[in-house]
């Protein structure tokens, strides 16, 4: 029999009834003989089966190719691979079952189940008693008990290792050895595993008085020697609080009767002859009674996974009290082999033994198979790195790992930022201390430049990229000494990052630091005049006049002074506009929120209030240019991204719909920093997501912030984490943050028409609408070599040239109204009385 049949006969050994039946059938012929009827029918059902079993076999062949044409664009399937391996089981190929579960092993920990099937193919194959097959057998024993912690694959692997191996099997001196040797690594492994770990001190014990029976008799010397190994044992074991202590008491104090020759068992005494081991017993039982119902949690079997998993947590806490890392890490093995892919259980067991062992084999062990159990942790890998490099391992392996933790797939592409400081770190840290080990710099250029090219398109003028690009800067001139190379690094950082303040400031640090005055001031006349996010471009022209004054002489600062000034005026004018054209597109809001209430009120009797009458009396009518401009403004606000402002839907909706925010999934914000933006509070919100609208509420009369807000999100599970940020900073102050309830009364968000707001709305892709863009990203555009033109007396517009003057309309007001000149809004005319107002409805 070849092994192909073997392994076929292995995976069919339980055969149905149904599947038995032909056996039945040849000894029916042999009393009955068949009939030329029976034997056509016999004939036609074994063609059938025939038939049935060539299709069944064709379609394992198809399901096979179909597989493994998918775990090789996929290897990272774990249920391909096991219906693979299943398969490969039943069809009795020999060569690809092997390689199939060498791969799954390469990138998963399999299961002790798995382990125990793959042994008892291997045994069924061949003879485990030829030295080739032992060898083989042995391996696969010895990657078993690594990966998760199984008394009954340790139990095995012992009594494999006791019938198989020659040496063990004869008591030879080499082999006793080995054999001692086998059982201490696996009551280290799992001697104090509380409901199963007395089976391997049973199978220990055995083993030893085993050689105490082979032992010669006229050697009293050896054999006493013998009988204290095994009573240490006793010993030990009685030290230990494990299931059924009163048996293995029971145990020894018969096997020390019968070494003393004494008929009753009841008469030792272990106080009288050990008094050690009966305190140490004594102790063991009182540990074993406290942790007794711990036990019974984790091991029933009508509990929830979540439920186990919490009794595992309570039973490491109850553990760590103790303080015994042995008992402790047991109870952790215990825990990832009932549940390998639980995040939390292997970041916790990783930061205990960082924090208690620091060093060593174990600890690296262990993160060896918590990166093959969960490879999509970034966090992980990297303290898996730093473990390694705590234990002094080679380049070699620490680059290895590296490239493995390179090839998963994580959440986040900040983690694999994370991933190439960390390789960057420890490189620099070996190149730095006074080890033997000779590293060159460009290994650091090549991790630098890798980082480069795969984060850059994803975390553009982020701080995180800025800050890569610094420390490779800082490091190409400390360890590379190679000034070039760092401008280059900073020219290649402007061009990702180059509307971020950090990155041109950073660039001049650097050239200050080390002297270069000329090419600091420089970069400052290539700035100064560039578009940057937030107040940056403020911010760069005052930091260029300090500059001047620290490091240059009059004529410089003069000069300086020349170009930053009418920047400066320039940048202070935008600010201005921008924050008229706020007000001034406020008040039209409610001008047209006013007009719309008086045609919905038209059942109203009362009489409007003197300040309604007199509210507008005497305003002028604007200049046809600017009325222009307010117009395009106007329909500008009326359409977002193609989106009818009033009507979104498309549909006809009645203006008592239009005229209210339901409030539905809406937070009430109070006090906000005035200088806060819909950018900040979107900002603010960015972890939450869901934001459908931002609207802050502004004075209808100077257009500032009244430092409150309101913010519409999707559904309640976005605003229920939205409240959750209550109390939190933005901009210096603590915002409170609530639930907005217009069945209150008195909330001015129930109405639109008494606040002054400005919606910050999202489309359907997210992208931010012209209304945000308009009101907060006005100003764009390139910043170069700007120039500033003075005022024209005559009608007080302001003309902006160059390359700065853009989204600046023609006219341009200062903020507020002027008590000379009354301005006049659009539609504005004399007060109607109520009869009036009735008769044009009536119209």
């Amino acid at each position: 029999m070849d092994q192909n049949e073997s392994l076929t006969l292995t995976a069919e050994a339980e055969l149905t009834k149904d599947q038995a039946m032909p056996d039945s059938d040849e000894k029916m012929e042999e009393n009955h003989p068949l009939t030329a009827d029976d034997e056509n029918h016999k004939d036609k059902a074994m063609s059938d089966s025939d038939d049935s079993d060539s299709e069944d076999e064709a379609q394992q062949n198809l399901l096979l190719e179909s597989l493994q044409t998918e775990l090789a664009a996929n290897p990272s399937n774990y249920d391909g691979h096991l219906q693979y391996i299943k398969l490969l089981r039943r069809t009795g190929d020999v060569d690809k079952l092997i390689r199939a579960r060498e791969a799954m092993s390469e990138l998963f920990p399999l299961s002790p189940e798995m382990w125990h099937q793959w042994i008892k193919d291997e045994l069924s194959l061949s003879t485990a008693s030829r030295p080739e097959a032992f060898s083989r057998i042995l391996k696969l024993y010895e990657r078993g008990v690594f990966d998760y912690l199984s008394i009954s694959l340790w139990c095995d692997y012992i009594n494999f290792v006791k019938e198989f191996d020659p040496m063990v099997r004869q008591c030879t001196p080499t082999g006793i050895s080995k054999a001692r040797d086998l059982f201490e690594s696996a009551l280290t492994a799992a001697g104090l595993h509380v409901a199963e770990g007395s089976k391997i001190w049973e199978a220990y014990r055995q083993y030893e008085q085993a050689i105490l029976l082979t032992t010669d008799d006229t050697d009293a010397q050896a054999k006493e020697k013998q009988v204290q190994r095994i009573r240490s044992l006793f010993h030990r074991q009685l030290s230990v609080p494990l299931a059924d202590m009163s048996s293995t008491l029971t145990a020894y104090k018969a096997w020390e009767a019968e070494q003393r020759n004494l008929q009753d068992v009841e008469t030792i005494d272990l106080v009288d002859i050990y008094p050690h081991v009966a305190s140490s017993y004594q102790k063991a039982l009182e540990m074993y009674n406290a942790r007794f119902h711990l036990e019974e949690q984790i091991l029933s079997l009508n509990v929830s996974d979540s439920e186990k998993l919490q009794h595992y947590m309570n039973y490491l806490k109850f553990e760590q009290s103790y303080g015994m890392p042995a008992r402790i890490q047991v109870l952790y093995e215990r825990a990832i082999t009932d549940f390998p892919i639980s995040l939390d259980l292997w970041l916790d067991y990783t930061r205990y033994l960082d924090n208690t062992l620091k060093v060593g084999n174990i600890v690296s062990n262990v993160y060896s198979r918590a990166t093959k159990n969960c490879p999509w942790v970034g966090e992980l890998w990297i303290r898996y790195m730093l473990s390694l490099e705590r234990g002094h391992t080679s380049e070699k392996d620490l680059s290895e790992i590296f490239e493995k933790s390179l090839q998963c797939t994580f959440s986040t592409v900040e983690e694999y930022l994370d991933l190439f400081l960390t390789r960057v770190d420890g490189l620099r840290r070996r190149m730095t201390s006074s080890s033997k080990e000779d590293l060159e710099y460009k290994i650091i250029r090549e991790t630098f430049e890798r980082a480069s090219d795969y984060l850059s398109p994803h975390l553009k003028n982020t701080e995180g990229l800025l800050h890569l690009y610094m420390y490779w800067a800082r490091l190409e001139t400390k360890l590379g000494k190679d000034v070039t190379a760092a401008r280059g690094v900073w020219e290649n950082c402007l061009k990702i990052c180059g509307s971020m303040l950090q990155s041109w400031t950073g660039y001049i640090a650097m050239e200050v630091e080390l002297g270069h005055i000329n090419e600091a001031r420089s970069i400052y006349k290539r700035c100064y005049s560039k578009r940057l996010s937030g107040t940056g471009s403020e911010d760069i022209c005052h930091s260029w006049l300090r500059f001047e004054r620290e490091f240059g002489t009059l004529e410089d600062f003069d000069h300086a002074s020349l170009k930053v000034t009418p920047r400066l005026e320039e940048l202070q004018l935008f600010r201005i506009h921008q924050e008229s054209k706020s007000a001034e597109e406020n008040e039209k809001n409610l001008k047209r929120n006013a007009r719309e209430k008086r045609k919905l009120g038209s059942d109203i009797t009362e009489e409007p209030t003197p300040s309604k009458r007199l509210k507008d009396i005497g305003n002028t009518k604007k200049a046809p240019e600017e009325n222009k401009y307010q117009q395009q403004n106007t329909s500008q606000v009326s359409k977002v991204e193609g989106v009818n402002w009033n009507n979104p839907s498309g549909q006809q909706f009645n203006h008592e719909k239009n005229r209210a925010y339901s409030d539905k999934c809406t937070a009430f914000i109070s006090n906000l920093h005035p200088t806060a933006n819909y950018e900040h509070i979107r900002n603010f919100f960015s972890d939450v997501g869901g934001i459908v609208a931002i609207r802050i509420l502004h004075d209808k009369f100077t257009g500032k912030s009244r430092g409150l807000a309101y913010v519409d999100f999707l559904d309640d599970e976005h605003l229920a984490a939205a409240l959750a940020k209550n109390k939190q900073k933005l901009i210096g102050k603590k915002l409170s943050i609530a639930r907005s309830d217009p069945r209150r009364g008195g909330r001015e968000s129930s109405n639109p028409k008494t606040l002054t707001e400005h919606a910050d709305t999202f489309n359907h892709s997210g992208k931010k609408s012209a209304v945000s863009k308009e009101t907060d990203d006005a100003y764009k555009g390139d910043v170069k070599d700007a120039k500033f033109s003075s005022r024209k007396q005559e009608n007080d517009n302001i003309q902006l040239r160059g390359k700065n003057t853009f989204a600046v309309p023609r006219n341009v007001r200062p903020l507020g109204f002027t008590a000379n000149k009354p301005i006049a809004e659009d539609g504005d005319e004399k007060p109607k009385s109520n009869e009036e107002f009735r008769k044009m409805f009536i119209r």
